[in-house]
């Protein structure tokens, strides 16, 4: 076995180290005085919320492959916490060239931690092909090219603040799926890439974890927090019933499938993203859900069958229909309640105006997708260039390249 696939440690380790070195200057120089920083703030539940989330829940419900639990864990946790500095570091970066006012304290690391939400997401498509490395490099660039977008978003296309980080299932969906076509096929016969009933577990364990502070996530940075926490809990409940219901429906024996629920039961939360702060009935939430349901599990048996081998994605986690298609959901939900919104308020008169927010609207979509598609197919092919030691694609899906493992581990 080429050595160059198993010894990391003349790059890993002095990688992290470069980057804890520049995150501490940036530290340094940015804060010079504490008073502002750690002046006493009411925001800590809701960002605890959102820090379980990304680190507990996304963290378990990428544990699908059955060799491959320990990577799953381990680096979603140390991508989120180099991530979550240098998502810092781009914001005060930004603020610094005038694109956007400065932020600090607890709402700014929040706005860190939900951006971090769009590199766990792609993680998903990649997992078990891509070695530390190459993670941390898609983690940087991601996180710059997001904030980029969030930024031509909120100067160009007149997008509110909060709802250009919430962009981030979307950006994470399409930027991962682009990113994995670059990686070679594994071979037909490995079967390293499937799930047995403990991963299957633990990955429920983490869509438990998201489902929960998915309420919290929504609103965190929302003007109407009740009307988005209500909204968004009833779009969830409502997806989590039809996950149960479509599962038994479309399964041949009549059974519940784990990976249809683990994936449909988030759809709602998904779905109502963009418009949980501004639905005033929650049946139209409730609504939003059972479609975020119906498209997950019926595009997990169209994408996975049909699309996928076509256009060579490799999917490991079911981030399309789980994340991507949800959102694209949302996306024309918010446009169709904006219009009626303006129909109901009899300002059918102007328009023009009608026009130019729908367009504004559908930019705003058009541009994250274009620009995570775009980005992501030039990440994929800067991945793997021989410098960050691509691993072979017979080695894919297994913790032993990267931790010492047991053999109890192994032959379970």
């Amino acid at each position: 076995m080429p050595s160059r696939y198993l010894n990391f440690r003349c790059s890993v380790p002095w990688l992290l180290l470069l980057l804890q070195a520049l995150f501490l200057l940036h530290s340094f120089f940015t804060f010079p005085a504490t008073g502002d920083i750690y002046a006493p703030s009411n925001f800590y539940p809701e960002f605890q919320d959102v820090n379980h989330m990304v680190v507990f829940g996304f963290g378990f419900f990428l544990m699908v492959l059955r060799r491959y639990g320990l990577s799953s864990t381990g680096f979603n946790f140390l991508l989120t916490v180099l991530g979550v500095q240098c998502s810092l570091l781009v914001e005060d970066l930004f603020a610094f060239l005038r694109v956007q006012q400065n932020e600090i304290g607890l709402r700014s690391l929040a706005k860190a931690v939900m951006s971090m939400t769009a590199v766990v997401i792609s993680t998903g498509a990649v997992l078990g092909k891509a070695n530390p490395v190459q993670l941390i490099v898609m983690t940087l660039v991601e996180l710059i090219i997001f904030h980029v977008s969030r930024c031509i978003n909120r100067t160009f296309l007149q997008v509110p603040e909060h709802l250009t980080l919430l962009h981030v299932h979307l950006f994470g969906a399409y930027f991962g799926l682009a990113v994995t076509s670059r990686f070679p096929e594994p071979p037909p016969g490995l079967d390293k890439n499937r799930s047995t009933p403990k991963s299957e577990l633990f990955s429920m364990l983490g869509s438990v974890f998201v489902w929960v502070f998915w309420p919290s996530f929504n609103s965190i940075l929302a003007g109407s927090r009740r009307e988005a926490v209500l909204n968004t809990y009833f779009a969830l409940a409502v997806s989590a019933v039809a996950a149960f219901m479509l599962s038994a429906l479309t399964s041949k024996d009549g059974k519940f499938r784990m990976t249809h629920i683990h994936s449909a039961v988030l759809a709602g939360g998904v779905t109502v993203s963009y418009t949980a702060h501004t639905i005033q009935y929650p049946w139209i939430a409730m609504i939003l859900g059972l479609l975020g349901s119906v498209i997950t599990i019926l595009g997990s048996h169209c994408l996975q069958r049909c699309f996928n081998p076509a256009l060579k994605l490799q999917d490991t986690s079911g981030i399309h229909f789980t994340f991507g298609l949800p959102a694209v959901l949302g996306a024309v939900a918010a446009v169709v309640l904006c219009v009626i919104e303006r129909g109901i308020e009899k300002q059918w008169n102007d328009l023009s105006s009608l026009g130019y927010l729908i367009f504004l609207n559908l930019g705003a979509f058009c541009q994250t997708i274009s620009t995570a598609l775009i980005t992501g197919l030039i990440t994929g092919l800067i991945l793997n260039i021989k410098l960050l030691k691509a691993v072979h694609v017979s080695k894919y899906f297994d913790d032993q390249f990267y931790w010492e493992v047991s053999f109890k581990m192994i032959s379970h």
